[in-house]
């Protein structure tokens, strides 16, 4: 079997992997059930008979063995995915694959405008936006370029700064006109406040200093999107970027001179791709548009 068959193989093995079941994984790369089997077996043999899969009730577990390959699977997709990226066009040309990574409220409702002028000026470029509220590797190239909230520290990453954006407690005026706003932080304990599901290190420093807990929470939510549209669907109070919020005219700030904080934002790509034109192109275009959206 030739490495072009063998990474085939390997590709079912993370889809199946991923989704917990052949019907699935097979689904979400194009193959049928009897395909993606057939390979998941051929690589089994491939590496010395060792299953990687066991049935259960929940589906496909994968065994020890599945669990040792698996990293190691993944950085290979990322590879193959960056090599795609790379020669989707020359370097000198505007046009090709960027891939931008970026958190679910950036990438979900910032963004958006940013890119529709970022397609105008470079109708060439074809961009692949990822969300995900982890910082997602730029270094190892699972991304181009991502918009971070955080400093990175790696020195081969290429990083502007392009400003800070200010956080408060906001509420729509729908729920406002019901039943009222805070007066003090201590008022908070008698409103439906919107908050996160699991807690991360982030939401566990702001949560204490603002004395909530999850048990607070009229509604609780893993989702940054989901959480702002119930704000403006009135349901209740959350956190909420100032400049996002100033394009609705419903949406009002509690406590604005106890309750905010800052963060700032960067533009992050690796070193080596200051040098492809589309990369430069949709990095300079980023922190333009960011910088519009924080009123610099």
């Amino acid at each position: 079997m030739d490495d072009g068959d063998l990474w085939t193989l390997y590709r079912s093995f993370l889809a199946v992997a991923q989704h917990g079941s052949l019907s699935r994984g097979g689904q979400a790369i194009g193959l049928s059930q009897p395909t993606i089997g057939r390979h998941i077996a051929a690589l089994e043999e491939r590496l010395g008979g060792a299953p990687l899969f066991t049935r259960s009730a929940r589906g496909l577990l994968p065994t020890d063995a599945a669990r040792a390959i698996r990293p190691h699977v993944e950085a290979m997709a990322t590879a193959a995915a960056a090599i795609r990226r790379a020669v989707s066009a020359p370097e000198a040309d505007d046009a090709g694959i960027v891939r931008i990574s970026a958190s679910e409220m950036v990438g979900g409702a910032v963004l958006p405008p940013v890119l529709a002028d970022l397609r105008v000026a470079h109708p060439g470029i074809a961009v692949e936006l990822s969300l995900s509220n982890e910082s997602e590797d730029v270094l190892g190239r699972a991304v181009d370029i991502a918009v971070r909230m955080v400093r990175p520290t790696q020195k081969a990453l290429l990083a502007k700064r392009v400003g800070k954006v200010t956080i408060g407690v906001y509420a729509h005026r729908s729920y406002a006109d019901r039943f009222g706003l805070p007066r003090s932080r201590a008022d908070f304990a008698r409103h439906a406040l919107i908050g996160f599901d699991h807690e991360s290190r982030f939401l566990k420093a702001v949560s204490a200093k603002l004395g909530l807990d999850r048990a607070m929470f009229a509604l609780r939510t893993d989702s940054d999107l989901a959480a702002h549209a119930a704000l403006l669907a009135g349901y209740g109070l959350t956190f909420c970027q100032v400049p996002l919020a100033r394009r609705h005219n419903d949406l009002i700030r509690v406590l604005g001179d106890e309750i905010s904080f800052e963060m700032d934002v960067w533009i992050v790509m690796h070193e080596d791709l200051k040098r492809v034109r589309r990369m430069r192109a949709v990095f300079d275009h980023l922190a333009a548009g960011m910088k519009d959206y924080l009123g610099l």
